[in-house]
């Protein structure tokens, strides 16, 4: 986690800024924490602690998202517990490792895309609050 700004690397996203501003709104919502820069492509929302194969222990956004050139990345998703069904639903997608690839919001199903970022919270502020 940096102290970058959010709102000066969004502006530079050019056409993609509406959706991004678009997906900090679902985010923050969902969340309820503020964007935060995660070094200096990626917009997240909370925090939460990852254990390494090697054993070592980083935070890592609970959900977050960054504007990459082919398609927006958005990361932290997977934790819905019904991540396959809502993928019927949304539109046209990839997944490839831990993320959910979309091309533009327009081409999905926003409420579908917003219920699947709520539950992801919802999942790992669980898991979070279990491993206390």
């Amino acid at each position: 986690k940096t102290n970058a700004s959010v709102e000066v690397f969004l502006k530079k996203t050019g056409d993609r800024y509406a959706d991004c501003r678009t997906l900090s709104r679902i985010m923050a919502k969902a969340s309820g924490a503020k964007a935060a820069m995660w070094g200096n492509a990626i917009v997240g929302f909370g925090a939460h602690p990852i254990v390494y194969a090697d054993g070592h222990v980083e935070d890592w956004p609970v959900v977050g998202f960054s504007p990459r050139k082919l398609a927006l990345t958005l990361y932290g998703l997977r934790a819905s517990p019904n991540f396959a069904k809502h993928l019927k639903r949304l539109g046209p997608h990839k997944v490839g490792g831990g993320c959910l690839y979309v091309k533009r919001l327009a081409d999905v199903d926003q409420s579908v895309l917003t219920t699947l970022v709520t539950e992801a919270v919802q999942a790992r502020k669980k898991s979070i609050t279990r491993a206390r």
